[in-house]
């Protein structure tokens, strides 16, 4: 009875809080170019759908391009940190510095540099999500269990079958967690580097309907694309939260 609680809890928070929202617009008579109502919006939405819809496909290819992108490189990055400590002592420092760049600063230089907008996109997102696998995924390999170690050892395994057979997998609970972090970041940096590029005047993605409904105070629209957003975001998370799932049982299984 309680998990049913639980499932239910946050459908019907949304549902009161758009129900009060709605109530609200409507007995304080608030301007929609303020504050639109969830009707508004869905308005909005349906009015615009035909342009709304693919610039939220473009979002989600750059979202989905640069999260692969970044998987496959901090994942390659973290078994070389884990096979040579002097590979891990040249490349740790320049990771990080990247994290903590704020991309919104970076950004600019990526589109000039690139200079193919959609490459820069997906080069800014996977600046944005590429860390948390690194990281995650790195502490894994190092938090292999000891006495498995020493168990390969005494039995003549190579520093790579070690790698492969024992440290990898360890670390696959370390890295899905990287994974569902990286993912609904992916899109937080497509966001962002769509607005960089939309403010330059090319970008289809969501971010620059957002900048085109503010400009023109078509605060609706505006919602509308932020709550596609949003579920898109949501969207992801679940999705890997399932994938993790789904990889974890069979890695117990195996």
């Amino acid at each position: 009875m309680n998990k049913i609680v639980e499932r239910i809890a946050p459908f019907a928070f949304g549902v009161t809080t758009l129900g009060v929202w709605q109530t609200w617009v409507w007995l304080a008579n608030v301007p929609p170019y303020v504050l639109p109502s969830p009707l508004d919006v869905v308005h909005a939405y349906v009015d615009d759908y035909p342009t709304l819809n693919p610039a939220l496909l473009s979002t989600l290819t750059v979202t989905f391009t640069a999260l692969f992108c970044a998987t496959v490189i901090s994942v390659a990055l973290a078994l070389g940190m884990a096979a040579s400590g002097l590979f891990r002592a040249a490349i740790q420092p320049w990771a990080v510095i990247l994290q903590v760049t704020p991309v919104v600063a970076i950004a600019p230089l990526i589109i000039l540099w690139v200079n193919q907008p959609f490459v820069a996109l997906v080069v800014c997102a996977g600046v944005v999500c590429f860390f948390p696998i690194l990281s995650n995924t790195g502490a894994g390999l190092d938090q292999t269990p000891m006495d498995l170690l020493d168990i390969f050892r005494l039995n003549g395994a190579t520093r790579w079958q070690t790698l492969y057979l024992l440290r990898v997998p360890a670390a696959l609970p370390y890295f899905l967690v990287g994974l569902r972090i990286s993912g609904t970041l992916a899109l937080v940096g497509a966001v962002v580097a769509e607005f960089v590029a939309g403010s330059g005047g090319f970008a289809a993605g969501l971010a620059f309907q957002i900048i085109e409904a503010s400009y023109r105070l078509e605060i609706p629209r505006m919602f509308a694309a932020l709550w596609l957003l949003a579920m898109s975001g949501i969207t992801i998370y679940l999705a890997l939260n399932l994938f993790a799932a789904w990889a974890m049982r069979r890695y117990e299984g195996a």
